[in-house]
């Protein structure tokens, strides 16, 4: 059935009105294709991306959107993505490399997108890598060196309900219950890194925590989207690790039905977690690998063990695999599988790992899933390749999900 009618019947349908099938047309339901990507589309001043992004040459851009346009995922997040304000950037990336064939690969259209500040590079008045002057990226409330840096931006082809939308931006992180504050181990005093005047200001989320509604067909899908803080750049106060645990932690509970989710505020001050029985997709790069790499022991279990959500298909590639045979160093001693690794980090330490997520409700059916990792015999490794990458270091992931009252995916 063509595009067109199947949207005409739904239409329809939505209004409760008959509709006639015409004949030898049959209803199908495709999967709708979730993502996440990390594409290093950060700059390293402020402005740069638009002007990156104003022309249709530049290569990294390109690339990523080719990948983009290889893998055509209908709803995705794209991680280290600049904040600009009004979406400049983002309606850029759409119009002059989205929508633009890049190497032989057919255009996509995202007529729908999001974006809001992040908490990277605003400063925080306060000295909070402890190292006796105020000011910098590592003393803003996410580490960046100006404001909205490494930010993030959600694409759809499927309408996003904007008035519904919650941000969690500036949840701060004292008012998470036995939050893991970090201690300062030269004092007696416990978890007294930072001053209680700077907890008082103190945001957990390194960028931010949104909470995006995504109108598939005639259910609605919450795309549960963040960028935890890695889990390094610190020092035995273990200040960053400690962040990303409970940045992991607040969509788990964020989704837990009952008490466990009342402290959660929203940037509109309205308290409370997901309505007990949406559907849900959460996605991002965790920075959290399930048994290697700097981060908390259990803390990317606190989503991948939560029985709300479904685990039952990894995604992986062969790219991985040969990535970690070939670069060895680190990669000899880790103990996760290596077919499910998501980033190409140094081989020294940590070695590549799973960083990168996308993890459905329970009783959302996963079809299919996989990493764009090509092998080194692929022609399409020369858009993920060695470093310096020509993309990123990270790897798009993507889940194909089986939605009820979903019109077939197009291209």
């Amino acid at each position: 059935m063509h595009r067109s009618v199947i949207a005409a019947v739904s239409c329809l349908i939505l209004l409760g009105l008959a509709v006639a099938v015409p004949a030898g047309a049959q209803a199908r339901v495709e999967p709708v294709r979730f993502a996440t990507f990390n594409a290093s589309l950060n700059r390293n001043f402020e402005g740069q991306l638009v002007d990156d992004l104003s022309t249709t040459t530049n290569a990294q851009a390109r690339a990523v959107a080719e990948i983009i346009q290889r893998t055509r995922p209908d709803v995705l997040l794209i991680n280290e993505f600049d904040f600009v304000e009004d979406g400049q950037a983002a309606e850029l990336f759409q119009d002059n490399y989205l929508s633009v064939g890049q190497m032989g690969a057919d255009p996509i259209e995202y007529p729908y997108y999001f974006v809001a500040p992040s908490n990277t590079g605003i400063p925080s008045g306060f000295d909070l890598n402890n190292n006796g002057v105020v000011g910098g990226p590592d003393d803003a409330f996410g580490f960046g060196f100006f404001p909205g840096q490494f930010g993030m931006v959600v694409f759809s082809r499927y309408p996003i309900d904007t008035d519904a939308v919650r941000t969690f931006q500036r949840f701060l992180w004292q008012d998470m219950p036995g939050a893991l504050l970090p201690d300062d181990p030269s004092t007696p005093e416990p978890a007294d890194w930072y001053s209680q005047e700077e907890l008082e200001v103190f945001r957990l989320s390194s960028k931010s925590h949104w909470d995006v509604p995504i109108q598939v067909g005639a259910r609605e899908v919450h795309f549960l989207v963040s960028h935890p803080t890695p889990p390094v750049f610190d020092g035995p106060e273990d200040r960053n690790g400690t962040r990303n645990h409970d940045e992991i932690r607040l969509w788990a509970d964020y989704v837990t039905p009952g008490p466990t989710s009342d402290y959660i505020y929203d940037d509109d001050g309205v308290y409370g977690g997901l309505k007990p029985g949406s559907m849900f997709v959460i996605a991002g790069d965790q920075n959290s690998d399930p048994l290697d790499g700097d981060s908390i022991p259990g803390a990317i279990q606190q989503l991948t063990e939560h029985p709300l959500i479904n685990t039952e298909v990894t995604p992986d590639s062969e790219g991985a695999v040969q990535a970690s045979a070939l670069q060895g160093g680190a990669n000899l001693t880790h103990q996760s599988d290596p077919r499910f690794d998501t980033a190409d980090f140094s081989d020294t330490a940590p070695g590549n790992l799973r960083a990168d997520y996308v993890l459905p409700r329970v009783n959302l059916r996963i079809q299919d899933a996989g990493v764009f990792w090509p092998t080194q015999d692929d022609p399409l490794y020369r858009l993920t390749g060695a470093f310096p990458f020509p993309s990123s270091d990270h790897r798009l992931v993507w889940v194909d999900l089986n939605i009820p009252g979903t019109a077939a995916r197009g291209t």
